[in-house]
């Protein structure tokens, strides 16, 4: 069995669906331009985890090494925590990986690895009765390409997943009627011994209760427009 290992940052989307209502304080953070991130960034995504209690109800406490987005083909995005209507999320979205600035200038070559990229919702069928979390919504796997082949660790790297395996195609987030936001989590997880290979990995008998362990993580809130 390949040993995975979690690397990027969890970025959070809520996908709009139940009653559950979102703390009065919680911000939407929006992350900026990939060339605008710096090491902070990943205790920025942390923190918005702890807040949304993905951490530590859908993941243990982890600091992410790298920056995880997600853009639908309805030009929607992930943005740690927005809000975005089911009917934007009904194709599978591009995933690109960015490589924080390090203050101490150290990095790593992250191009030509083989991620594997998984959607899930903690909040099935429901936030307050979650009896069927987790609901797996995508597994795939696919090797990470730069998009600069000058790009070097005095600035961000910025990777987009291409051509993807789906272990478990993508299923459309679609929150049932009267049942709040739930949110939908994106990670990000990169083999231990760094392999380009294809990864032979187990697929789960079922979407519902299936579980992982992480690198990176984002997510959206989504709900059913009837409430």
């Amino acid at each position: 069995m390949v040993q995975i290992t979690p690397v990027l940052v969890f970025a959070a989307a809520q996908v709009l669906g139940g009653a559950v209502a979102v703390p009065a304080d919680y911000a939407q953070h929006v992350l900026l331009d990939p060339q605008g991130h710096s090491a902070k960034d990943v205790y920025t995504v942390k923190d918005e985890l702890k807040k949304a209690d993905i951490i530590p109800t859908v993941i243990d406490d982890f600091l992410p090494s790298l920056l995880v987005g997600a853009e639908w083909p309805s030009s929607k995005n992930a943005a740690l925590g927005n809000t975005i209507k089911p009917k934007k999320l009904q194709d599978e979205p591009t995933i690109t990986l960015t490589q924080p600035k390090s203050a101490e200038g150290a990095c790593s070559s992250l191009a030509n690895l083989t991620y594997t990229v998984t959607l899930t919702d903690p909040d099935a069928p429901s936030r307050d009765d979650p009896k069927w979390s987790e609901m797996c919504h995508w597994i795939a796997t696919g090797l990470a390409t730069s998009d600069d082949a000058d790009s070097s660790c005095s600035s961000p790297l910025t990777l987009s997943l291409a051509d993807l395996d789906e272990l478990m195609p993508y299923y459309p987030p679609g929150p049932p009627e009267k049942t709040g936001k739930h949110r939908y989590v994106l990670f990000v997880f990169v083999p231990a011994n760094g392999t380009t290979d294809p990864l032979h990995l187990k697929k789960p008998e079922d979407r519902q209760h299936w579980g992982y362990e992480y690198d990176a993580a984002n997510f959206v809130y989504s709900q059913n427009k009837k409430q």
